[in-house]
This record gives C-alpha cells, structure tokens and sequence, in this order.
C-alpha cells in the first residue's frame, strides 16, 4: 500500500486541527517512524524526513516531550526537498502509552501516543498467560485508549472454552476478539473497530502475530514476519515502532514485542474493578487485604467469588506502581510510614526494624 494515497488533512482529527490553526506560519505533521535522532512524518504532501529544533534538547533528562509515533506535530515545511523539516512543537496528546525505561528507575519512555483504541495481543499457544494479560490491561486503561483483548492463533489452543474463561475473569467489560492466521478472514473481527481517523496499536509479546495481522488489514505483506520456534513461542520480528495508515483513513501502529512491562505510576484499579468494588466495603479505608477484620476482599475470596492469584497481582502491580519513581531511601521512608498508619502498624514497624536482612521481611 502507497501511504501517500491516504488523504492525510481529512484524516486529522479536529483537536488537533484547532491547535495547529493557532500557529499560521507552520505545517501540521504526523509521526508514522522515529529512529534515534530523526523522525519520519507524514504530511498533506506525502512523506519526509524530520528532526527537532534546538529547544527540545534546553529541557531536563525526561525525553518524554520528544516526539513519539503517532504525535501530531508542526513542522517549518511540507517537504524534506532542501533538508529535512525541523520539528517546532509537539501537539497535546489525547493518549500516550507508556512504560518504564530499562534502567532509569524514575523515567518512563513514550511507546506511542494518540491511540484511540489498544489491542492486547496474546497467542492462545503455551505463551497463553493471564497474568501477564492483567499487566497489560492496567497499562492500556492509563494510557487514556480503550483496551481491547486480541487472542491470537486460536488454531494453537488446547481449550478454546477454558482459556476464554479466565480471559472474561480479568478482561471485565472489555471486548474479547479471537483471530486465527489459518483462515484469511481471521481478521474481520477487528475491521469493525478501524473508521476513519482512529487509530490503534496492537502490543503484546514477540511472536504473537501483530504484524501479520497488521498486514492482513493492509492486504499486503507490509511489514515482516516469521514462524514460531520450537516449542510453539513466536519469532521476534518487529524491531521499531511504526504508524502505518489504511486507505479508509485509520491508523495502526505496530510495536516491538514486550513480554514485561514496567509500571510506571499507573493507576492500576481500572484493571481490576472487582477487586476495587469489594474494597468499598472494607472496615477500614487503609485496609491492605492481607489481615485486616473487616476484609470485604478476603471475604470474596473465601466465598470463592475471587481468586487468591487475582489479588497477588493486584497488591504487586499496586506496590510495583506506587514505588516506581522512588529511590531507595525515599521507598524505604514511605514503607515506614505505612507500617506505622496501618492496622497493626507499631508492630510491624518494631518487627521492620529487628529484621537484618529486609528483603526477606519485605516479601
């Protein structure tokens, strides 16, 4: 497919149309590949090569204001025919999906920003893994998108029925789709969610079949794929981020496989209404769910309403958010102060502070 078919101006949507129309003398662009320092957008002219100016490097070590695929940017010219266009300013973001940066403690890294809807891709093979799935249902609510469950390979699964009941256990109010890579109308499914100017990004795990899925909506072999390895896991194949716009006008962006992802201060109670709906009704507001009378939540899981493993990811997903953007004295003051507030608090700090090895007592 020829990008430059796509009529891009009448794709744009009108908040981001209203923006630009506050700067007369630049030119609205989108970011469809970004590759280190330059960029690859697209305009009313087709596309061209782009790079920053000079005031985006002025600002402190966060990179998260740098453009991302799928931002709306000005640019000073329409084409790179006499050098590349210099990208003046990113456009407010609707979305942004987010996770943590390998190694950079308290600074996340932009995955991609404007998506309207998520597809959560997970294969329905021996890489099958609700737990995982929770993970990324938590990050796709925060992004400000709308989470959609994609299972692929249905062809692979040893029990169709039983794995889509635990997805529906964790998936709550959440579209469920099954796509298969045997049939050629596999796709169909998510067709209906693609209407002009809306865009989505499909994540999941390597190997899981977001680009061939994408290339079906495309109906080319755009972008590359590979086989599974031994064992029934996919190959890695995508290795960037990268928009790509359908001839109706929609947008997917393809992402390199994440099996984990870190949280980075994400709200994680969109991802598990249950747990969050029985906590209402807990004795005390603070309660931790762990031994507190009163519990309303271990009260579900003893009826067998909830399962003890759904809270287990609950309580991790929440303390592995919460201590994100902290270092460790700074995690350690705040672990104090919740010992101290919580129901048996005095307790548990003197016992906090008798314990030699803390890691221990911290699990």
């Amino acid at each position: 497919m020829n990008i430059q078919e796509v009529d891009f101006q009448t794709s744009i949507p009108e908040c981001f149309r209203k923006q630009a129309a506050e700067y007369a003398d630049l030119f609205i662009g989108r970011v469809i590949l970004q590759h280190k320092g330059l960029y690859r957008i697209l305009t009313e002219q087709g596309e061209c090569f782009a790079e920053v100016c000079g005031k985006f490097f002025s600002l402190d070590q966060d990179t998260s204001h740098f453009p991302v695929v799928g931002d709306y940017v000005l640019v000073d010219r329409k084409e790179d025919t006499n050098g590349n266009a210099i990208i003046q300013h990113v456009l407010d973001r609707r979305s942004v999906l987010s996770r943590k940066m390998v190694g950079k403690d308290d600074l996340a890294q932009c995955i991609a920003s404007n998506i309207d809807i998520v597809f959560l891709c997970m294969a329905m093979n021996e890489d099958f893994s609700v737990r995982r799935l929770e993970r990324y249902i938590a990050i796709a609510w925060d992004s400000g998108a709308t989470p959609v469950v994609v299972l692929t390979k249905k062809d692979l699964a040893t029990d169709v029925a039983t794995q889509l009941e635990e997805v529906y256990t964790v998936a709550i109010g959440m579209d469920v789709v099954l796509t298969t890579n045997t049939n050629e109308d596999g796709h169909k499914e998510i067709e209906k969610y693609l209407c002009k100017g809306t865009t989505v990004a499909f994540v999941g795990s390597s190997g899981v079949g977001k680009s061939t899925l994408i290339n079906k909506l495309l109906g080319e072999a755009y972008l590359d794929t590979q086989g599974l390895r031994s064992g029934g896991q996919g190959k890695h194949t995508t290795t960037h981020r990268e928009l790509v716009y359908l001839q109706n006008g929609s947008a997917v962006i393809d992402t390199p496989g994440m099996r984990e992802i870190g949280l980075q201060m994400t709200d994680v109670s969109r991802a598990f209404p249950d747990i969050e709906e029985y906590s209402l009704q807990c004795k005390f507001n603070d309660c931790t769910h762990t031994n507190e009378p009163g519990c309303a939540v271990r009260k579900a899981i003893e009826d067998g309403i909830l399962s003890e493993e759904r809270l287990n990811d609950y309580l991790k997903l929440q303390k592995e958010s919460k201590y994100s953007l902290l270092d460790a004295k700074q995690i350690e003051k705040k672990k104090m102060k919740e010992m101290f507030s919580s129901f048996d608090g005095i307790k548990n700090a003197k016992k906090y502070l008798k314990t030699k090895d803390k890691r221990k007592f911290d699990k």
